[in-house]
């Protein structure tokens, strides 16, 4: 039941407002005064204040203020006997929900109220979200307890809270675009858009669409005026991810918003301007890519004010096991499985991988070993093959027999499709193998 605070020092009207409260289900607290309604806030925890603006102690358009800093997703509502605008402006500039006046406003209370109670209740489902955001991508999210990967955070950390551009290296699924968010929901952006873009998903011309935007009619099948990323993340943070496979041509784009906040849309003449924080990331070296002409010296030094390297897995002594766990028990919730355990040669033959991959190959393994495992703990032979044959300084072609060998890539590849469900696709990307060969087995399987 929701619970609707009134706030008059009239008792008459308190009374009138109670009885029209509770007859449409709600529950009701009163308080005649500033201090008695604050007190009742904090005691009653209701959703709406209906407040008067002349109070003994005080002015309800002023309460307002009082009232949204001791509970912000309380909605106010206030009263007046004789409305006039300017009290009215002012009321909506400190949060105030509404602003009507007594009488010949009262069939509007109801339907007022109702929409108040529901804004106040989404109030608090967005807090509870921005919460729960907060922390799957805060700092205290990234798993791993070495010391290269702790000295990576510590610096991400400091730069959060700064306007700073920040450039995040590494190789390929060490986890920057993590890093980013958690720079991101660490800073005083952090209500605002994260936005983060692949630049080496899109070819040159359809990048700087998605980008910047266009006009109308700037191109064949322009058909109405985009806006472009840029604009979505304005007064949040842009993720350029793989920085590198940028154009040559949209970097001087890049650097220009860095230097002025404004940027030029396909088929426009007058600049768009931005307020945004720029992280990028690479897997590539960026000097070496200079020196080669293909990326701006000037921009580099742009977007590296603040550089963080992110240490690849094979260097984060004991983190593997960490991680392994983590994604054991992830898996283990969405495959709706139980596992007890992972054994210790299980962990080893992980411990003793390079992981080139990083992360990413390592949650793809776990993935793939609970889907192939029957029983409730992990065991050697729940890995792919070919990390079970390097266990044993093997490989593939020297296990015992082909047919054996068959067998047990019929059985692996048979279990991968019953989780997919037969989504052949998903099946080759968990497989890790083309499409094609996928068929191939299948008709080769007879499966």
């Amino acid at each position: 039941m929701s619970k609707i605070l009134i706030i008059d020092d009239e008792v008459q009207i308190r009374t009138l407002l109670t009885r029209m409260m509770e007859l449409e289900g709600y529950d009701v607290c009163q308080a005649g005064d500033c201090r008695a309604a604050l007190k009742q806030l904090e005691l009653q925890n209701p959703e709406v204040a209906l407040c008067d603006v002349f109070l003994p102690d005080g002015n309800g358009v002023d309460l307002v203020l009082a009232i949204k800093k001791a509970a912000p997703n309380v909605e106010v509502i206030l009263l007046t006997a004789h409305g006039n605008i300017p009290d009215g402006v002012q009321a909506i500039k400190n949060g105030a929900f509404d602003y009507i006046t007594k009488g010949d406003d009262n069939n509007k209370i109801i339907p007022l109220i109702s929409r108040a109670v529901e804004k106040a209740r989404m109030n608090v489902r967005l807090e509870k979200l921005e919460k729960k955001v907060g922390q799957t991508y805060s700092f205290d999210s990234i798993l791993g307890e070495s010391k290269v990967l702790k000295d990576a955070v510590s610096l991400a950390r400091k730069v959060a809270g700064t306007d700073v551009p920040v450039l995040l290296t590494g190789e390929t699924g060490t986890g920057k675009e993590v890093f980013a968010q958690a720079i991101h929901y660490s800073s005083k952006r952090a209500k605002q858009n994260f936005v983060a873009v692949n630049c080496s998903s899109f070819s040159k011309e359809l990048l700087e669409s998605e980008m910047f935007g266009h006009k109308a009619g700037s191109f064949t099948g322009a058909l109405k005026d985009k806006k472009g990323l840029f604009e979505e993340a304005s007064n949040g943070t842009i993720f350029l991810d793989e920085i590198g496979e940028m154009a040559f041509e949209l970097q001087a784009k890049l650097l220009r918003i860095l230097e002025t906040g404004e940027y030029i849309k396909i088929g426009d003449t007058k600049p768009t301007r931005v307020n945004v924080r720029i992280i990028a990331a690479t897997n590539r070296n960026l000097p070496e890519e200079i020196a080669n002409g293909r990326f701006r010296e000037d921009l580099f030094y742009r977007l590296s004010v603040f550089q963080v390297h992110l240490p690849p897995l094979r260097e984060r002594a004991g983190d593997v096991r960490l991680l392994a766990e983590a994604f054991v028990k992830s898996f283990s919730t969405q495959l709706s499985r139980t596992i007890e355990g992972i054994s210790p040669d299980f962990l080893a033959a992980l411990e003793q991988q390079p992981w080139k991959g990083n992360i990413r190959e390592l949650r793809n393994v776990i993935e793939r070993s609970l889907i192939v495992s029957e029983g409730e703990r992990l065991e050697v032979e729940d890995l792919p093959l070919e990390i079970q044959n390097a266990r044993y300084g093997q490989s593939v072609d020297e296990t015992s027999g082909s047919f054996e060998l068959s067998a047990m890539e019929r059985r692996h590849i048979a279990r991968v499709l019953e989780y997919t469900k037969g989504n052949k696709t998903e099946a080759a990307r968990l497989l890790k193998i083309g499409l094609t060969t996928l068929y191939r087995k299948i008709e080769e399987y007879k499966l």
